[in-house]
């Protein structure tokens, strides 16, 4: 059986100030989806899913998803604020979505698979969609057997504001500690990261979530269970945000998963600002050059 790859694009963008999965970068006019579907093609992959909002839905379509349609399976899922368990509402004054967690329950009808999960902005590069295909191809169906394709931390901060990412603690090829961290950015002494409160410099070869998962289906009833108790604590109802490395953490602590950690072997590019475009318009062009990728992308 393929493994199934679920791309989380229904992110608003706000920081970068508009809808950057749809937004050309490549020499052709490309954008990063389209490098991710071609590498998720070529590593295997057969079906792509396709976390969405309603409200992007007509131009994500017709701008980005019908350009595959005719090469593999498109599915679509929608991010709902009020996709919530049962009797559950949206607390009053709630816009913010909750976060990648829930986004990722949106397609839980729909995948019955083994199945990666990634960012729709994030560039990732072939050997890590090679390498979760890989891996996800030897899981079964039921496992709690978990994969996590893990970036240096130096190579996913951005010159032009801060940053989240999930911080890893890694023994022997295991995940031992994932934690989301904020506000991170490049200082002279390595990289600076607020960790629940308190600001710590860390080396930039930590290794750190992209969001780069592989999961078995079974997560999906973990996560809901995970989701429900989020729900249920959270300090804050209108901004709190369910994170998948805060379920994964929840899953470890409890003796309910393990996750193997396999090393990225390409340099990851992303537009969290608007002057990130640059440096990704410039290392996809490397890229054609060196011949990793045709120009244009799809012939």
């Amino acid at each position: 059986m393929k493994p199934t790859l679920l791309v989380l694009a229904a992110g608003m963008g706000s920081r970068y100030g508009g809808l950057k999965q749809i937004d050309p970068v490549g020499p052709a006019g490309e954008v990063i989806l389209d490098y991710s579907v071609h590498d998720a093609l070529s590593a295997g992959f057969g079906k792509i899913v396709f976390v969405i909002r309603r409200d992007i839905e007509e131009a994500f379509k017709t701008q980005v998803g019908r350009k595959y349609e005719n090469r593999i399976q498109v599915e679509y899922a929608f991010q709902q604020i009020d996709d919530l368990p049962a009797g559950q509402p949206v607390p009053e004054g709630r816009v913010k979505p909750w976060g990648t967690l829930h986004a990722m329950l949106a397609a839980k009808s729909i995948v019955n698979e083994p199945f990666g999960v990634i960012n729709a902005d994030d560039f990732y590069g072939p050997g890590a969609f090679q390498l979760l295909a890989d891996a996800l191809k030897a899981r079964e169906s039921s496992s709690g057997e978990f994969i996590l394709v893990a970036y240096p931390l130096a190579h996913t901060v951005s010159l032009h504001g801060t940053v989240s990412r999930g911080v890893c603690e890694v023994e022997a090829d295991k995940l031992k500690k994932v934690e989301e961290c904020h506000e991170i950015h490049p200082v002279a002494s390595g990289i600076e990261i607020n960790r629940g409160g308190q600001v710590e410099t860390v080396s930039g070869e930590t290794l750190v979530s992209m969001n780069t998962w592989g999961f078995t289906p079974d997560f999906f009833q973990q996560a809901e269970i995970g989701f429900a108790k989020f729900l249920a604590d959270m300090k804050d109802p209108l901004r709190s945000e369910c994170y998948i490395p805060t379920m994964v953490q929840d899953l470890m602590d409890a003796g309910q998963a393990e996750v193997e950690v396999l090393a990225a072997t390409d340099h990851w590019l992303g537009v969290t600002y608007p002057e990130d475009k640059e440096a990704v318009q410039n290392g996809l062009a490397k890229l054609v050059e060196a011949g990793v990728y045709t120009n244009p992308l799809w012939s």
